[in-house]
């Protein structure tokens, strides 16, 4: 069976509930963390239809999941971010304001054109949900780092009480990713990682359920999941397959390039 598919996930889920872990959104981990959880979020970089079909499993299934939505208008679709929120899932904001900025600005005013962006672009989100934690996209084509507009201002000045990048200990906190449509695939991933005293590092989604039958995996997990990577079609998994493998043949050879 292959690896990315819906029924893959479910078999995940059910898995690590099988080991006695919670699952939290991201914002319900801030405020009171549990003691044996699984943080759940999802980038919803594009493809919005697979966040909700993952959302609408995710539901049935009993669980609250934090969903970082672009701006873009590809991926900015207000019907599909309130059906996500009516089935009781988080919706936070997945910023990218330097990265677009810089393709009209210059060096000089970035950060001052940016921060008006990401203030327009969060009371636009949170005209559909009140949106309270945010996390940086990538932008991995983009020589701008996005959390470098936090060098300069304060998140929470915008009542935001928490980023992940930011605020959580990635030392007593696993994170496992999907990014690149692998397991934690720093070779093909440019900015979706983190320094960690933890050597965990799964090849596929069927090692991490055996992991946690080995009972290997800490009591604290963040898993990052990016919904586009996932579907319930065989056609659409071969799309993604071949489309993801040849962007990270360009990702892998932009890493090799710093």
């Amino acid at each position: 069976m292959p690896d990315f598919t819906l029924s893959i996930y479910r078999q995940l889920i059910a898995a690590l509930r099988n080991q006695n872990y919670t699952f939290q959104c991201f914002y319900d981990f801030v405020r009171n963390p549990a003691e044996r959880v699984i943080i759940l979020r999802h980038d919803v970089d594009r493809a919005p239809h697979n966040a909700l079909a993952m959302a609408e499993l995710e539901n049935s299934m009993g669980l609250r999941a934090s969903y970082y939505f672009r701006i873009v208008p590809s991926v900015f679709e207000e019907h599909i971010i309130r059906k996500i929120a009516s089935l009781g899932h988080e919706i936070g904001y997945h910023y990218e304001d330097i990265s677009l900025a810089a393709r009209t600005n210059t060096n000089d005013d970035l950060l001052d054109v940016a921060i008006k962006n990401f203030r327009m672009n969060l009371e636009r989100l949170r005209e559909l949900y009140p949106v309270k934690t945010v996390c940086m996209h990538g932008s991995p084509l983009s020589k701008y780092d996005n959390r470098m507009l936090w060098d300069r201002y304060n998140y929470r000045d915008f009542g935001i009480v928490a980023e992940p990048y930011f605020d959580l200990d990635f030392n007593e906190v696993l994170y496992l990713t999907d990014a690149s449509r692998g397991w934690n695939n720093e070779k093909s991933t440019i900015r979706d990682k983190v320094d960690s005293s933890f050597n965990i590092k799964p090849k596929s989604t069927f090692d991490i359920i055996e992991l946690s039958k080995s009972e290997e995996l800490p009591n604290q997990i963040m898993i990052n999941i990016h919904p586009h990577n996932w579907t319930g079609s065989q056609l659409e998994w071969i799309r993604i397959y071949v489309w993801q493998s040849m962007k990270n043949v360009i990702k892998m050879a932009m890493n090799n390039l710093k």
